[in-house]
């Protein structure tokens, strides 16, 4: 596909069922970001979770653990990833167990730098082990922040093909901005905020709509 051909499909998209199901998803993400301290650390949890993981078996899991990411217990939290056939439970464990300090005050957090969304973004960064550029932009797409692209492997293969970008060796942060960058620039021709763009990338190569 060229660029210009992308740009067709994603219309021809936005006229589809799809949108209907990607509006759906938008609109839920804005009540997680509106709703409980709990229930956006949740939603943290689910992302550290997907880091060099398969999304779907991250959802799941996200599902039957529910208030045991809330626990303080280190051993409980891997004994349960590991239950449900998470790849990495240790890590993973102690990611969910570090971050729990943080909990009652990532609403605090958004607050403070909701009109700045790199900062927003670098906060947790910076502050939560386990959520690199990638997982941040995607915690922050999950509770309703549409400003950030996700850029995962199926993005990169997709914009690659389509020479918006050339695939970095790489996605150091630098450069994970960079090609952020030339996406907000692809987006703007459509219309789209990068949050929204990445759903309808993502079902043009993988065929489904997740989170």
């Amino acid at each position: 596909m060229s660029r210009i051909l992308l740009i067709n499909k994603i219309q021809e998209l936005q006229k589809s069922e799809v949108k209907k199901t990607i509006t759906k998803k938008i609109s839920d993400f804005k009540k997680v970001g509106n709703s409980s301290d709990n229930a956006i650390f949740k939603e943290l949890c689910f992302c550290l979770l997907t880091a060099n993981y398969d999304a779907k078996k991250a959802i799941t899991i996200q599902e039957k653990m529910d208030d045991i990411f809330l626990k303080s217990d280190l051993e409980l939290i891997r004994e349960n990833l590991k239950l449900f056939g998470h790849r990495f439970p240790n890590v993973r464990a102690k990611y969910i167990l570090l971050a729990q300090k943080y909990k009652d005050n990532i609403k605090l957090e958004i607050r403070k730098n909701k009109n700045d969304p790199p900062n927003l973004r670098k906060w947790f960064v910076d502050n939560i082990k386990g959520l690199g550029f990638k997982e941040s932009s995607h915690f922050l797409r999950n509770i309703g922040f549409l400003d950030y692209a996700i850029l995962d492997f199926h993005i990169i293969d997709i914009l690659e093909r389509n020479e918006i970008i050339t695939r970095p060796k790489t996605l150091t942060p630098k450069k994970y901005i960079e090609i952020e960058d030339k996406l907000r620039t692809f987006s703007k021709k459509l219309g789209l905020q990068l949050g929204v763009l990445d759903f309808y990338l993502w079902y043009l190569e993988v065929g489904e709509i997740l989170k």
